[in-house]
């Protein structure tokens, strides 16, 4: 592999070893991390990356399953869009090829924590 600024680009004929998050995606996911935790509703995090997906979960409690987690799959970009959604329990949220799109139902929910 070979860094570029913030890209990592696979060398000619190679595929990459593990999909990860571009810094603007983890930007992104962080920041509406940190704001959960603001909010007290998140306290830990854990993130995995592996040759076919990237994920980013959250946790209430380190001890407890992930409230929510966000995962990228290139191989469904030209389907149903690369971004995932789950919730607590394993069912999907929202799927789509946009990041702000599928946090849309995080973010609707932190509005709700501020307003009570």
């Amino acid at each position: 592999m070979n860094f570029l600024g913030d890209k990592v680009v696979a060398f000619p004929g190679r595929k990459p070893l593990q999909v990860g998050f571009s810094r603007e995606e983890l930007t992104r996911i962080l920041d509406l991390y940190g704001r959960m935790v603001a909010a007290g509703e998140w306290r830990d995090y854990a993130m995995d990356f592996t040759r076919d997906v990237a994920v980013f979960a959250a946790f209430r409690r380190a001890a407890e399953r992930p409230q929510a987690r966000i995962e990228k799959r290139p191989s469904l970009r030209g389907k149903q869009g690369m971004w995932t959604l789950y919730g607590e329990h394993g069912q999907v949220l929202k799927r789509g090829h946009e990041l702000p799109g599928v946090m849309a139902p995080i973010e609707r929910r932190l509005l709700k924590a501020i307003d009570d």
